[in-house]
């Protein structure tokens, strides 16, 4: 069971888009840890601080098969029927 309190990020609408892809990422990054999935590179990706897009986004990055099979079939399970 995951001990930590829920974050408030996506309640905030007057957040720090810069604050809120870091929070993001952690929130991911433990969300696929409870399945078991590790995203090695996933991450902010650092030039969208200076892109003229003006949003952050998190980068995903790569993995291998098994843990793009891991993903999708935890995807699969969550999604409503």
């Amino acid at each position: 069971m995951h001990s930590e309190p829920p974050t408030k990020s996506h309640h905030e609408p007057h957040r720090d888009p810069h604050d809120d892809v870091h929070d993001s990422a952690a929130e991911l990054r433990t969300a696929l840890q409870d399945h078991g999935i590790t995203l090695p590179s996933l991450g902010v990706d650092l030039p969208g601080f200076a892109g003229a897009y003006g949003v952050p986004l998190v980068a995903l990055g790569n993995c291998n098969a098994a843990t793009a099979r891991r993903l999708a079939d935890a995807l699969r399970k969550a999604a409503p029927r």
